[in-house]
């Protein structure tokens, strides 16, 4: 595995991920936004990155909240299926506030680095890992974009992104990104959410992502951004696992396996590259 001196972002990529970076504001997700599949809006990207500055000052205590405190275990299970994880570079995409690269570290992954689009999720990743100490504040937290990844090929042992592959503007794009950076053997691992298969499980499930869920997050939050309807409908016309399986497979995955979390609530996909 590489030394940390050897996984530096490059000039090239840089250039790429801070020009993608718009001054100008997009609107929220209001429900004229929603009417149709939000993956399909030229501006997703500007709309992403606003919705996440409006709710970073509440994300984590959203998240424990309205996944009844198990988004945690959720994450502490995509570690364990990314195995071995001691002394893995690790590259934490959409990392948001940092919790699963803060896990990774825990697991005894070696360098472990956290990228994100959205700096203000940043600026709480590295409040968080200052005030922790310790290994959590060895990560390194940077600017980017998972379509124009600023690391060389073969960079590092594992790829994750938890719960933000379907909020990048081409998803196919990034993973091929995710392929380009992985070392030969390397594992991509994926957790999103999706939608339960048992349609008794599912009606209620909706009920709470598409009533219940958007009102009291909205409330927490004091969110003007619309993110919490944005969020299930992103789910609902997003990929499926099979169709997320057949993505990783077109570019270049191997291996692929899948394991369903809460009654399908969610799903990990770990992709491995040969050796």
């Amino acid at each position: 595995m590489a030394p940390q001196s050897e996984i530096q972002p490059t000039t090239e990529h840089d250039e790429k991920s801070s020009s993608s970076f718009p001054d100008t504001k997009a609107a929220g997700w209001d429900a004229n936004a929603l009417k149709g599949n939000p993956h399909g809006r030229i501006d997703k990207a500007e709309r992403v990155r606003e919705m996440f500055t409006a709710i970073a000052h509440a994300y984590d205590i959203n998240n424990r909240v309205h996944s009844f405190w198990l988004d945690q275990s959720w994450r502490r299970r995509a570690v364990r299926l990314a195995d071995p994880v001691r002394g893995a570079s690790v590259l934490d995409v959409a990392c948001g506030t940092g919790d699963l690269a803060q896990a990774f570290v825990l697991a005894g992954a070696g360098k472990v680095i956290g990228l994100d689009y959205t700096p203000a999720m940043l600026d709480y990743a590295r409040s968080k890992a200052t005030r922790i100490g310790g290994r959590i504040a060895e990560i390194q937290y940077v600017d980017g974009d998972a379509q124009s990844l600023p690391y060389p090929d073969q960079s590092f042992d594992i790829v994750s992104i938890a719960f933000g592959i379907r909020n990048v503007a081409d998803p196919l794009k990034a993973i091929r990104e995710f392929r380009r950076v992985l070392k030969p053997n390397g594992r991509l691992v994926i957790l999103e959410f999706s939608q339960p298969r048992n349609a008794f499980v599912r009606f209620f499930h909706n009920l709470y992502t598409n009533h219940i869920m958007p009102w009291t997050a909205t409330i927490l939050a004091r969110d003007g951004s619309g993110a919490y309807r944005y969020l299930p409908r992103s789910v609902e016309t997003f990929f499926d696992p099979k169709q997320l399986s057949d993505q990783l497979i077109s570019v270049g995955f191997f291996k692929v396996s899948q394991q369903e979390l809460t009654m399908g609530t969610c799903v990990i996909s770990i992709g491995q590259i040969a050796k």
